[in-house]
């Protein structure tokens, strides 16, 4: 039974003694390109279950998203007010609750970038594939 998913047995491909060793290159070359082709389609794949999963969530939280806008400018508005009520000039009342509000967006998108990571959006399933058929592929070479 082969060890590898797609075929290749390192264990005989490297001790084939009756083929020449330009047969056994082209043999390695056409393994390895089919191996690659194979990982692509893994790829496609994997990106493509990770697209669909993702565009499946994006309508609710463009929905979500609007209304806590909507629902932001009004405490804004109210916090507006509250600073005029206990006597603060409405000029000075929009400038502070602009400023608090500039600083707190600022610390919040700072965060969110801190922990977006390009790691998480690699298709992982085919990075391990790949690393284990570069160490097929330099068993076979040897």
């Amino acid at each position: 039974m082969s060890s590898d998913p797609y075929g290749v047995d390192p264990r005989h491909a490297a001790h084939d003694t009756g083929r020449s060793v330009p047969e056994l290159f082209t043999t390695v070359i056409g393994q390895i390109s089919t191996l690659f082709r194979q990982e692509v389609k893994l790829a496609r794949a994997e990106v493509g279950e990770k697209i669909s999963h993702a565009t499946g969530a994006i309508t609710p939280l463009g929905a979500g998203a609007g209304m806590l806008l909507g629902t932001l400018i009004l405490l804004l508005f109210a916090l507006v007010s509250l600073l005029v009520h206990f006597g603060v000039p409405v000029g000075w009342s929009q400038l502070i609750v602009a400023i608090v509000a500039a600083v707190i967006g600022y610390a919040l998108i700072r965060s969110g970038i801190s922990r977006l990571n390009t790691t998480n959006l690699m298709p992982q399933r085919t990075a391990e594939q790949l690393s284990r058929d570069a160490q097929v592929a330099k068993e076979q070479v040897r």
